[in-house]
């Protein structure tokens, strides 16, 4: 099964249309992208990456209506200068080390110039934990000094149930930006807190990003009992993977059957068993490593290059590469402004050359970028209530058992509840945030109290219709 990015499927769209100097029709180009890619394109997602390359000043489109025809960039035209300044501008975005200018420039070059290569299994094996790095003691510091918090060493999670509603956003959006999803950071905001889906958009992108938002949630809710485990990356797995897999039964399975990865030389390892058994020895280290930012840049390489499951693996690690981070009360990693053919390119050279450097510049640069998002929001966040983060567990099961009793908010019932979770010193207070929570509980916020839309549905009916 083939799979292609955005940054993929334009590049090939781009040489079809650079053959036809005089230009070339859409159903043609249909045709000719059919015969080149094994991915067909409907009609309306080809014209948003047509749009898009006309918008980058890599093509232009002459005619109108059934006589349009899109053409390459003459040479030597300003518009030609305008679209390679531009890519230099985009290159240096992201500062690129010696090493990783030249993993860039080898992956860059044409498919026939660079030689197909297979998994490698000793790459994996020769990682020792605590002995090996990817990451230098100099570069980790670095990190650790822009990520600290100052939630300091309070519960795992507490930073990211703090920035939750922003990193549910940010991490969605930035995340599926990276696989080709079209949805803007607004559009995702829409849907992640109103169930508002964008118009003109796939139901697959729809559906990717709500994904997202249930594998972020379920790292955070469930902090204490995630880990680098096959129980957690195969759930992993299944969510980001919920209805885009065209056999629901791999969603958290194992990867059963040979793939291919359209734009690289590389072919991913096809016997279950050295799979599984690879699957089972990267978790072992992951979990046997003890810093933090070692760990998650350990995932971002390891896993896509081993391909465990049929689809979605770079994004089961970016998400899981945040679980380290969650756990140290971190700033999250939220991929906010990568620009996409800089990941591509660095997830290239794991592949086909087993040098992480490039993606190694990405990673930080990516991090210190989240860094200065969090940074920034925390600034003008209130301090947290020590109250609330002593009788957050309790507060749940308060608010759960009104809307699953499909309880009244009345006076009796908040202050039934209330003397059986805190003490009297502090009765009056949870009563108070109790009834705060069930005023201004809705749609957006179900997840953070473990509850479902249809609960929270079903309470406002009765609600609504009961006597005041």
């Amino acid at each position: 099964m083939t799979r292609h990015t955005l940054t993929e499927d334009i590049s090939i769209i781009e040489s079809i249309i650079a053959e036809f100097p005089q230009g070339i029709g859409i159903s043609a180009l249909e045709n000719a992208l059919a015969q080149r890619s094994s991915t067909t394109l409907n009609r309306r997602t080809l014209q948003r990456r047509l749009g898009r390359l006309i918008q980058d000043q890599r093509i232009v489109a002459e005619g109108a209506s059934i006589a349009l025809v899109y053409k390459p960039v003459p040479k030597n035209s300003p518009t030609q200068a305008s679209a390679s300044a531009g890519t230099s501008e985009a290159e240096l975005y992201v500062p690129v080390s010696p090493e990783g200018a030249i993993i860039r420039d080898r992956v860059r070059r044409p498919l026939m110039h660079r030689r197909p290569v297979g998994y490698q299994r000793e790459f994996l094996q020769a990682y020792e934990p605590g002995i090996s790095f990817y990451l230098s003691e100099s570069v980790r510091a670095q990190l650790l000094e822009l990520g600290r918090t100052a939630i300091g060493e309070r519960p795992a999670g507490t930073y990211a149930r703090e920035v939750l509603n922003r990193l549910l956003v940010d991490l969605s959006w930035a995340s599926s930006r990276l696989e080709g999803n079209t949805y803007s950071r607004l559009d995702t905001l829409n849907l992640i807190e109103f169930g508002q889906v964008a118009q003109g958009k796939d139901a697959q992108e729809t559906q990717m990003i709500l994904n997202h938002k249930a594998a972020i949630e379920m790292l955070i809710e469930d902090v204490d009992q995630v880990a680098f485990d096959a129980f957690t990356f195969q759930n992993l797995h299944a969510l980001l993977a919920q209805n885009l897999m065209r056999q629901e039964e791999a969603c958290g399975r194992l990867r059963r059957r040979p793939v291919e990865i359209s734009g690289t030389v590389f072919l991913p390892m096809a016997m279950p068993q050295i799979i599984e058994d690879c699957f089972h020895m990267l978790l072992q280290k992951a979990q046997a490593i003890t810093d933090p930012f070692e760990q998650a840049f350990f995932l971002m390489v390891q896993l896509p290059y081993l391909q465990p499951f049929e689809d979605v693996n770079k994004r089961v690690s970016r998400i899981g590469a945040n679980i380290p981070l969650i756990k140290h009360n971190l700033c999250p990693l939220s991929f906010i402004d990568v620009p996409e053919a800089a990941y591509i390119e660095g997830t290239l050279g794991v592949y086909e050359l087993n040098q992480m450097e490039l993606l190694r510049d990405v990673f930080v640069w990516a991090y210190e970028r989240s860094c200065q998002r969090y940074l920034a929001i925390t600034q003008t966040m209130v301090e947290p209530d020590p109250l609330k983060i002593r009788y957050r567990e309790a507060l749940i099961e308060a608010v759960q058992a009104v809307i699953k009793g499909l309880l009244p908010p009345t006076w009796e019932i908040i202050s039934g509840l209330s003397r059986d979770s805190a003490p009297e010193t502090d009765r009056e207070a949870f009563s108070q945030m109790l009834s705060d929570a069930l005023r201004q509980l809705h749609e957006g916020s179900v997840a953070r109290y473990k509850l479902r839309r249809s609960e929270l549905l079903a309470w406002q009916v009765i609600r609504n219709t009961s006597p005041e």
